[in-house]
This record gives C-alpha cells, structure tokens and sequence, in this order.
C-alpha cells in the first residue's frame, strides 16, 4: 500500500499503537517485570557469597589492621603484632581480588556495582604505600585512620550496590543491614583512635573532637538501620543490645564523650572487652540476616520465571506483527525524512556559506538560482519541505540584506570618520595658530589641554576609520625613532602622565608603519591607565629581540583571569571581522585591525607581582636604525617630518629616554612646556640631549600677565614668524649641544633664553 500520503497522525498510530502496544505491553512487562527482576533476584546468592562474605573478612582485618597501625604510631617501636596482621589482612584481600576478577561476581553484578568494584579495587591497591608512610612515621595518628576508613569505606559502598533486589522489603532489609554494617565500621573507628590515644598517654590535636563525632554519628546509624528490620530481626537486635558488654560499652562511651581529656581511671581493659563481644555481636547479626535474604530470594525467582515463560509465547506473536508494520511505514518515512536532511544541511553547510562569502566578495546572487523549490509530497513531511524551502529563500535574502547593510554601515563609519578627521585636523590648525600667538603661560598651558584633547579626538575618529576597513591617513616619509614613536602614543593618552618611559634601546620604525604603531600603542596604553588604579604608575619600555623589536606596556591594575586572557590574545592574534553586538572591546579589535595590516604580533601576560603587560612585537622588516638628530637648516626650519613628530610627541619634553627611568614626581613644565618668553631656564644635569630644563617662574615686573579683554590683540604674521624661528633655532642648538656633550663631556654652557618660543620647543 502507497503511505507517502498518508497525514502525519495516522504514520505516527502505525509506528506508535502497534509496535509499542505490542513491545511495551508484552515484552516490557515480560522482560521488566519478570525476567528482570528474577535475575536479581537468583543473583542474590551469588552476591552474598562472593562478594559480602569476602568483603566483611577484608574490612575486619582492615578493621585491626588500623588499631595496631595507630597503636604503633602512638608508641616509639613497630609492634610484631602489626605484621603478623598485615599478613591475614593481605590473605583476605587476596580471597576478595579473586572473586571480584572472576566472570560469576561480575556477570551479577549491575552497571553500578561494577563501578563501584573498580573502585574498592583501587582503593585496595593503595594499602602497600600507606603502610610505608605508617612504618616510616610519615602520617600521624588521624592519617592513618583515615587510610583505612577510606578504604573499609569503599567496601561499603559496593555492599550498598548489592541492596538492588526487585522486593522492596527485602532491599529495605538488605539496606538496614548496610547500615548496621556502616555503624559497626564506626564503633571501630572510635576504638582505633581511643588505643592511639590510651597509647600516647593523651589526644593529639583534634582527636577528642573526631572520637566524639564518630560516637554520636555509630549511634545514629544503629538506630536509623534497626528501623527498617523486620520485627522478628528487630527483637533480636533489641536482646544483643541489652547484653551486659554492650551496656558497659556504652557507659565507656558517656565517660568519652563528657571528658575533655583523657580520663586518668579509664579501664581500658573494659573498653576493650566489651568492644570486642559487642563488634563480634553484631557481625554475626549482620551475616545471619545476609544468609535469610539469599534463602528467601531463591523461591520468588521462580515464581517470576514461571510468569515469564506464560507471557513470552503471546508476546512473540505481537511483535512479529508489530515489526513487519514498522519496517514498512519507517522504510517510508526514512527515506523521505532524509531527503529533508540532505536538503537542509546542504543549505546549512555548502550553500549559505558560499552565498555569504561571494556576497563580501562583492559578486551578484540570484536567490530564486539558490534556493531552488524542493518537492517532498502533499502530507505534513511535504508541508515541513514546503516550508523549509521559504526557510531557505528568507536566509539567502536575509544573507544578501545583512551583508549589503553591512557594507553600507562601513560606508556610513567612513564617511562620518573622514568628515571627523577633517574638522579635527582643521582644529588642530586652529589650535597650533592660537598656540604660536600666545605668550601667557596659563594660556598655552590651557591651550595645550585643548590640543591633546582634539589629538585624541582624532585618534578616535581613526577608530571608525578601521572599523570600517579602511587605512587611516596618517603617515611619514622618513623612519622614527621608537622612542618619539612610544612619546607619540602616550600624548595620544588621557592620563599621560602616569605613564613612565623606561629603558628604549635605540632603533627607528619605517615611515610607513608610524602612524599605525602610535594608534596601536596608544590603545594599549589607554587600556592600562584605565584598568588600573589612579594613583598607580604604567611603564612602558622596548628592546630590539631577535626577529624586530618589542615594546612593553605594564600596569599594575587587577590583571584578568587566564581564561579572559587567553580569549583576548585569540582576537589579538587574528583580524576578525567587525561585530556592531561586541561592543566592550571595542579597542582590543583596532589593536588587531592595525596589527595586522603590518605584521605586529601582540600578547597579553600576566604581570609580576600583579596587572598585566602588554607585549608588542614590531617585525624586523619594519625596524631600521634609529635615526640620527640631524643639525637644524641654516635658517632654523625643520623638515615636514620632524614638525609632524614634535606635534605629536609634544606632552613628552625629555627626548629618547631610555638609559634613566623618568621620575615618579614630575615637575609641571615636564608635563606642558611653556613659551620662553615667559619662564626662565636653569639648565640641569640631562640624559643625553642637552636641552634645558624649563622651570615656570615669574619675571620681576618685565612683563605683567595679561588682563582678558572682550577682543585681544592678534600678532603680525612678521611677529609670529619671528617667534617660530627663535624657538627652532634654540632647540637645534640645545640638540647640538647634547649631542657633543654624549661623545665630549664638557662644562655646561649658561642656557639660552630666546624671546619667543620656536615651534619644535613647544611641541616637544
């Protein structure tokens, strides 16, 4: 019969009613409830008898084994007694290692108590070290207890994986016992630590404690087991415990657990009477009771077997039917079904890849061409095809929606990003004029402000220059020297001056990646004076290593967790593709946009004693020598260059710094110079460069500051031009001079006090 069409219900009453009905009802309950069960329950015995009688001879030689350890820990000579034991004690284990390997124990057991074999099987195998430790002193009292507590412990828990029986009275029984078991291992804890102690004549630290938990917590244990016992088993257990030993040996217990220190007129030889018919007492309990659940599981597993056999025959009918029926409708639905699949992952995992990478690639697509109609018939399974096919129509169109808006984004970031530049780059004009007009140092002190603002202005608008995917404009002709480079970045930086230039060794950067380095820096740098404390300082320093040279940002801030960090350098290391929803690292993505337009590689470490540093590795394709402070031009002019870096690197008066760390305490003018026409210099001990050190003071009464006016006074443009060239010709000098100075020393010249500022000096 056709079932292609069939609805969807009617495939899922075949495939549901018949063989479920008949599967379920029939051989589930057969197999379930009978089969199952009856297995369980014939396993019993051989549970009992190869694993819980060989398993209780370990824990009690376990058991003295761990009283003679503690006792000979507690003395100063090793006891003969002990290994005389450890012999009996690996004798046991060696009996129970051979059942626990042998095909009958394991074919018994269920997935849990497998595991839980394993696993006492490995504790096991820790007892030849632990002795070594014992006999060599390395563990105390408590440790030792603790070995074999861990060990007994374990056995427990395959014996728990052993109360698995259909009956739940007889798992409740088997638990119960457990329990006692549990109690009885406790009671022999308390022994054990109460000999260590009678031993060393008193408590080691913290023994008091644990023998009094271990009390209260056997206790609590006897009482929850005998609860669960059936009345016949419970009456027994209520005789054992009105035995005249057990009495005593709780009367021991009282006088224990009341007594902070040891009591001075323990009997001992009481306590160790009454511990040991009390712990034969109740061992003998608990494998009696074991031998009555085995005998009464036997009889019920044949009553199931017998169930079995009745309810097997009729259930063979109904599942040949069942079977041929599912066969026919499956076949049906497999194939149709994979059809869909084949369909979707085709989409999923060839198709809209390759539209979304030929769409970036700026090819046309033809979405009808790529999402063909696929015919899957006329029931639901046709419906969900139908449906998939405007699935897969809406994702090729969404795909040539979101990639052509997010071309036109890219578009709208460097159109707003060039107009930016452009009113940035005029503001600095501006600027640069008002600064060369005024001679008050407040003024151009306030005016420089300004200027580093509208110079990290123009940094971010840089930013959505590459956020858009294009180059920023930036550049210079000639190399720079790396040092001019790191002062570019840190008057890139808000807080400028927390940032310490230590040792640069000298090296120059190619023209070409000038800009790139200083923006990339500059982000770093800004990233290690925010997340790092106000009052903390962050040094940055650069060597030449083997394969370019490295430049080093440290702060001292919290630092990040190693996965944090180790997912940063994954996007450091790759130029990922710009995600408008990521918007909290916005700066680590332009580190690694300028990164890698020009092969620099950059890690994020851990910092030493605490922050984190930045690691910047410029390749050696892009480093050449440092460049050589060339004399001025006759007439005092710079070239376009050199006035480009010193506007740049104007917040950093003290040029190429490497040797010296520059001090914690900066004075005001080594943070904004001011014009000389309005300070005075005292030239001090340099580090190299021969230029002066400007110290803001006040002339007498030559030249009063300036009062504000509505409409101030502009200079001539012969007055400015005056003014630059005074201010280039004593910086080239001042550069000459420290220049000699580095390869003659010689007496310090009186400094020159020019009458105007020259344009180098103030923006240096």
């Amino acid at each position: 019969m056709n079932t292609r069409d069939w609805p969807i219900r009617a495939k899922l009453t075949a495939l549901v009613v018949g063989p479920v009905t008949g599967l379920l009802a029939l051989w589930i309950f057969a197999t379930t409830l009978t089969f199952g069960p009856a297995l369980d329950l014939l396993a019993a015995r051989t549970l009992l008898y190869d694993l819980g009688r060989p398993g209780e001879s370990v824990v009690a030689e376990l058991q003295r084994e761990r009283r003679l350890s503690v006792v000979q820990l507690a003395g100063d000579t090793a006891l003969p007694a002990l290994a005389e034991q450890r012999t009996r004690t690996d004798q046991a284990v060696a009996e129970l290692r051979r059942r626990v390997n042998g095909e009958k124990l394991r074919d018994a057991a269920d997935d849990l108590l497998d595991t839980r074999l394993d696993q006492l099987v490995s504790a096991l195998d820790a007892l030849p070290a632990g002795r070594g430790f014992i006999d060599s002193r390395k563990v105390d009292r408590a440790g030792a207890v603790g070995l074999y507590s861990g060990m007994i412990g374990s056995a427990f828990q395959a014996f728990s994986g052993m109360a698995t029986l259909p009956d739940a009275e007889l798992n409740r029984e088997a638990l119960a016992l457990t329990a006692l078991g549990r109690s009885r291992e406790l009671l022999g804890q308390a022994d054990a630590l109460l000999a260590g102690a009678v031993t060393a004549g008193r408590y080691a630290e913290g023994e008091h404690e644990q023998l009094v938990r271990t009390i209260e917590n056997q206790r609590f244990l006897a009482e929850n087991g005998v609860a669960d016992l059936p009345p016949a088993e419970r009456a027994g257990y209520q005789r054992l415990t009105e035995g005249e030993g057990f009495v005593r040996l709780r009367a021991l217990q009282d006088t224990l657990v009341r007594a902070r220190d040891l009591p001075a007129g323990l009997d001992v030889r009481a306590w160790e009477t009454s511990y040991a018919a009390v712990s034969q007492g109740l061992r003998d309990f608990e494998l009696r009771g074991a031998d009555t659940l085995a005998e009464r599981s036997v009889p019920m597993a044949v009553r199931i077997l017998v169930r079995l056999a009745a309810a097997g025959v009729l259930g063979l009918l109904a599942i040949v039917v069942c079977v041929l029926v599912a066969l026919r409708v499956g076949r049906s639905l497999d194939r149709r079904l994979t059809g869909v699949r084949t369909a979707a992952l085709e989409m999923a995992e060839h198709r809209l890849p390759d539209v979304v990478a030929r769409l970036r690639r700026g090819e046309e697509v033809d979405v009808a061409r790529e999402a063909p109609e696929l015919d899957h018939g006329g029931d639901e399974i046709g419906q969900v095809g139908r449906a998939f096919n405007e699935v897969r129509r809406t994702a090729v169109q969404a795909a040539v929606d979101e990639v052509t808006l997010r071309r036109g984004l890219n578009e709208v970031f460097l159109n707003i990003a060039r107009r930016s530049q452009g009113l940035v780059h005029r503001q600095l004009a501006l600027l640069d004029r008002l600064e060369r007009r005024t001679e008050d140092p407040d003024e151009l002190a306030g005016l420089f402000q300004v200027d580093h603002l509208a110079t990290r202005l123009r940094r971010h608008a840089e930013d959505l220059v590459i956020l858009a995917g294009a180059a920023p404009g930036r550049g210079w002709r000639n190399p720079v020297a790396a040092v001019d480079v790191v002062r570019g970045a840190i008057s890139e930086v808000e807080s400028y001056d927390r940032v310490d230039v230590g040792e640069v060794q000298p090296a120059g950067v190619l023209g070409r990646a000038v800009g790139d380095v200083i923006h990339l820096l500059a982000e770093l740098i800004e990233n290690a004076t925010v997340f790092s404390p106000p009052g903390t300082r962050v040094d940055v320093t650069g060597r030449s290593v083997p394969g370019g040279y490295t430049i080093e940002i440290t702060d001292r801030g919290l630092g990040m967790s190693p996965p944090a960090l180790a997912e940063a350098n994954r996007k450091l290391s790759r130029a990922p593709e710009f995600d408008p929803t990521d918007s909290a690292r916005l700066g680590h993505f332009v580190v690694a946009r300028l990164a890698a337009r020009h092969g620099v590689r950059v890690e994020l470490r851990p910092a030493v004693p605490g922050g984190t540093t930045a690691v910047v590795l410029v390749p050696s394709d892009l480093v050449t020598d440092e460049p050589a402070l060339g004399p001025a031009a006759p007439d005092g002019a710079a070239g376009p260059d050199d006035r480009r870096m010193a506007k740049v690197t104007r917040l950093a008066t003290v040029p190429r710094t490497r040797a010296a760390r520059p001090g914690r305490d900066r004075p005001e003018s080594a943070v904004l110079p001011l014009p000389a026409g309005r300070t005075s210099s005292v030239e001090t001990p340099s580090d190299g460069d021969g230029l002066p050190r400007r110290v803001r003071r006040r002339g007498p009464v030559a030249r009063p500051r300036p009062v504000a006016v509505d409409n101030p006074a502009h200079r001539t443009p012969e007055e400015a031009r005056r003014a630059m060239s005074a201010l280039q010709a004593g910086t080239a000098r001042g550069r000459r001079d420290g220049a000699r100075r580095a390869v003659e020393p010689s007496p310090p010249e009186p400094p020159a006090a020019p009458d105007h500022p020259t344009a180098t000096e103030r923006d240096a």
